[in-house]
């Protein structure tokens, strides 16, 4: 097996190496590394959580112990996707370079330009920088890229992918011809590829692993999520969550749980918070000190959830990372790959856990097509007996009792009675009524103008109330049209009604 000391590093590098702790070369150090001093341009593919960070850190500082730096002209150049992997960089220098004397500087947002202007004046050695505020202090004419030697493009796919691809067009062109251009990725898609071809000369190729393959030490499950109903699924997906963290136990010391939008990070934080969890939110929107803060504590033991969005899913290294919960199905298959692969690092164990709702089964599989094998399913949590009888208890209706519209107040109310009396889906009886007498047949004579006039208007009762019951009505019927119906038309209703009442 190849050793650190047989990789032709700087005597001050491999003793800072021996100090970290380790020994040998991971498969990707170990074919980075001598081409990256030999002067060659390197495109490294390997999967999330193998070192790749030490694969071009390591040939750089040996390749830069020989020369100083001019003022506001670095000599090499690292650009990094997010601010939390530009810092993570900046760690890995200071740990290796320890014993050589190299300056650096840290050019990221939610930093104050001063501070960093000094740095940039004094001369730097190695610029670690995101590309945004690179431009920005290039454009303020504060920083002169003419003197790059070596150029370092860290997760490359993502740099291209996130819509970088201008900035990265033009960054480069800023930069001296003859540099050595390193090119470092957990995936590389065949469209990304294309684009890299055009930044760099001859590389030599080095892919330790399959494309978008994740760790063995990773145990990955999926949760196939339906709520029952739409307005409730958000609150159910939360339960979900908390029901899975509690069955890990005691195995689930401390845990990232990635979502897709900034909303979500702190809905799902606050939800936790609410229920007890020790949990913090950490994406783009939040100050850099908050985000520095949040990190910190939980690198360091004091935080146990972080609630994140995608800014934590490339190249945070906290190696004790123990579950990684996908809140979310992310949008992009090698975004899971980057996702998990925060736990199971540097040999350990580790698991990965993920919720899929309907509409994210498109997403879905494409990561199952991307990794090509099946992920294991997990049962719901939540689909026990007792929440399955009282979500559809929940959700099912309760059945109104039907009102018919009658004239007559009083006519209603022993109708409603009934219904309302009577069990939900047994036949409701119609309330008895009496049978009502016929009256006597009316005379055959016109009727006098005078009584016709005298009568109460149809539809109301002798005492001036609207309707009345049957009975009233049944006695109070107006016979014919009035006094100016012709002699005939009389007639011919006063024998139609003597035929009703005959009838009845």
């Amino acid at each position: 097996m190849t050793k650190f000391s047989e990789l032709n590093l700087n005597p001050k590098v491999l003793k800072a190496i021996e100090e970290a702790g380790y020994e040998t070369p991971t498969p990707i150090q170990e074919g980075a590394i001598p081409p990256a001093l030999a002067g060659r341009d390197v495109l490294g593919i390997a999967q999330t959580g193998t070192g790749k960070t030490a694969s071009f850190t390591l040939p750089l500082i040996t390749m830069l112990t020989r020369g100083r730096a001019r003022a506001r002209m670095p000599r090499s150049l690292v650009l990094c996707p997010t601010r939390e992997l530009a810092a993570q960089v900046a760690e890995n220098f200071d740990t290796y370079a320890k014993h050589v004397k190299l300056t650096k500087a840290l050019l990221i947002g939610g930093v104050s330009f001063k501070e960093q202007d000094l740095l940039i004046d004094k001369g730097v050695d190695v610029l670690i920088a995101t590309p945004g505020r690179l431009l920005d202090h290039f454009e303020r004419g504060k920083l002169i890229l003419n003197d790059v030697k070596v150029m370092v493009v860290d997760e490359a796919d993502r740099m291209l992918d996130m819509g970088f691809i201008p900035d990265i067009e033009r960054i480069f062109g800023l930069t001296p011809f003859t540099r050595q251009t390193l090119f470092f990725s957990a995936t590389m898609a065949p469209e990304i590829e294309r684009i890299t071809n055009t930044f760099l000369s001859n590389p030599e190729r080095i892919e330790v692993a399959r494309q978008a393959t994740a760790s063995e030490n990773i145990t990955q499950g999926v949760v196939m999520f339906k709520g029952s109903r739409k307005d409730r699924e958000a609150t159910e997906k939360r339960k979900a969550l908390r029901m899975l963290i509690d069955g890990e136990g005691e195995k689930c010391t401390n845990a990232i749980i990635f979502c897709n939008r900034k909303t979500d990070v702190d809905i799902v934080a606050k939800s936790l918070k609410k229920y007890g969890y020790d949990a913090a939110p950490i994406h783009g929107d939040l100050d850099q000190s908050q985000r520095t803060k949040t990190l910190d504590a939980f690198r360091g033991g004091g935080l146990r959830f972080l609630c994140a969005s995608d800014v934590a899913a490339r190249g945070l290294d906290v190696p004790s990372v123990s579950h990684v919960f996908n809140f979310d199905v992310p949008g992009h298959a090698e975004d899971y790959v980057h996702r998990i692969g925060r736990t199971g690092r540097a040999g350990r164990d580790g698991k990965a856990i993920m919720i899929c709702v309907p509409r994210d089964e498109k997403n879905f599989e494409d990561i199952e097509r991307l990794l090509q094998k099946a992920i294991p399913r997990i049962d719901n949590p939540l689909s026990t007996g007792t929440t399955q009888d009282a979500t559809a208890a929940a959700s099912t209706p309760t059945e109104k009792p039907k009102r018919t519209r009658t004239r007559s107040k009083k006519s209603e109310q022993p109708q409603v009675q009934a219904e309302t009396s009577a069990d939900v889906g047994a036949p409701v009886q119609e309330p008895a009524v009496a049978p009502v007498q016929a009256p006597a047949p009316a005379p055959k004579a016109e009727p006098e103008p005078k009584q016709s006039r005298s009568r109460s208007p149809r539809g109301r009762s002798s005492s001036g109330e609207r309707g009345g019951n049957n009975n009233d009505r049944n006695s109070n019927r107006v016979v014919g049209l009035g006094d100016h119906t012709p002699t005939f038309i009389q007639k011919s209703f006063a024998e139609r009604y003597e035929g009703e009442t005959n009838g009845a």
